[in-house]
């Protein structure tokens, strides 16, 4: 089994082969990006049951989720990113 850096997802559900495009701003999900893309560029999404924690923990998110890979990223001047996984 493999371990995946987690990206909690706060207002959507991303499907198997699905290409979506994120915005990431918070800090511990800026660094689950940037673990996965010096790894092997997959990362776990996964749903926050409540969309207005602004720090999720392990069981502040659904069991389910999808492994995506991140197909490009682009960094913001304002400190956000842009990611488009798959």
């Amino acid at each position: 089994m493999s371990e995946y850096p987690v990206l909690p997802l706060r207002d959507m559900v991303v499907y198997p082969f699905i290409i979506a495009p994120l915005s990431v701003a918070r800090p511990l999900s800026i660094q689950a990006v940037d673990q996965a893309l010096s790894e092997n560029r997959m990362i776990l999404l996964a749903a926050q049951k409540d969309k207005d924690n602004d720090d999720p923990e392990g069981g502040d998110l659904y069991d389910t989720g999808t492994v995506a890979v991140i197909m490009r990223m682009l960094k913001l001047p304002d400190g956000r990113i842009r990611v488009l996984v798959q």
